[in-house]
């Protein structure tokens, strides 16, 4: 090839590369993605723990809704109040306040020493599969702890021990993320305030009393004197069942003691 048509050949691959970087630059404006810094700045104040909890997926989904405001500055269970203040600032006046802090608490006091058991469980010793076998599982009461600590396992941050066959919850760990909950195959978890109500029914039986009291010493009667005693109208009974009502509670603690089986923390 003569020194003309070298010119030629690069004089086109030059003109070709320009071309191209001339489009490409184009597209970059057209197609860029206008970042939001309300959404980066709320991104940055959340934990990152990207559970799920708040019902979203992950933090970027969250900081997402938050900026748009469709979920409220308070929606991360992990960081609590901190965090709620932090997002709540970001996005101005007018901005939902924090909530109260939450945790996890285990409605059942039947440990080894007060629940009974029917028989003697041989199987994996996951709470999922037990609760397959005759009466949903070993003990006695249907509704109790099977104790084998699959909420445990679903705890990414050690909130949960077992202590004497029942999951005991540390609520100064306990981050709310909900996944113990989930796991709870006999639904006894749910998150309750964490700071200011220091009142919880330790109890899950809608049994009536003669049949709680055959296979629980500290079983929730069904008597009502919780109900009769509260000041606040805060409690009331359904199932058989007594359920809190955290808004109106003040945390006198006259439903506890009044509790004649105790099952009120």
């Amino acid at each position: 090839m003569d020194i003309t048509g070298m010119l030629v050949a690069a004089g086109i691959i030059g003109g070709v590369g320009i071309l191209v970087g001339l489009l490409l630059g184009k597209a970059s404006q057209v197609f860029r993605v206008v970042e939001n810094e309300t959404e980066i700045a709320v991104r940055e104040a959340l934990p990152g723990n990207n559970c799920g909890a708040c019902g979203y997926p992950g933090c970027d989904g969250l900081a997402k809704a938050i900026a748009e405001g469709k979920a409220p500055t308070n929606a991360c269970p992990v960081g609590g109040a901190p965090v709620a203040e932090k997002v709540a600032a970001i996005m101005g006046d007018g901005a939902e306040q924090p909530s109260v802090r939450m945790a996890a608490f285990v409605h059942c006091k039947g440990d080894c020493d007060k629940a009974k058991d029917l028989y003697e469980y041989v199987g994996p010793e996951v709470c999922s599969i037990a609760v397959n076998t005759p009466n949903s599982g070993p003990k006695a009461c249907k509704y109790g702890c099977l104790g084998y600590g699959e909420c445990k396992a679903a705890c990414e941050f050690g909130a949960i021990s077992l202590v004497d066959g029942i999951a005991v919850v540390d609520q100064e760990k306990c981050v709310a993320c909900g996944k113990c909950v989930a796991a709870c195959p006999r639904h006894l978890i749910s998150l309750v305030p964490a700071e200011g109500k220091d009142h919880h029914i330790l109890c899950s039986s809608h049994d009536r009393a003669l049949d709680v009291k055959k296979v629980c010493s500290v079983g929730c009667l069904g008597c009502t004197l919780c109900v009769k005693q509260c000041p606040a109208d805060a409690i009331e009974m359904k199932e058989n069942l007594p359920v809190i009502d955290y808004e109106k509670c003040v945390n006198c603690g006259a439903c506890a003691s009044k509790c004649p089986a105790k099952s009120i923390s």
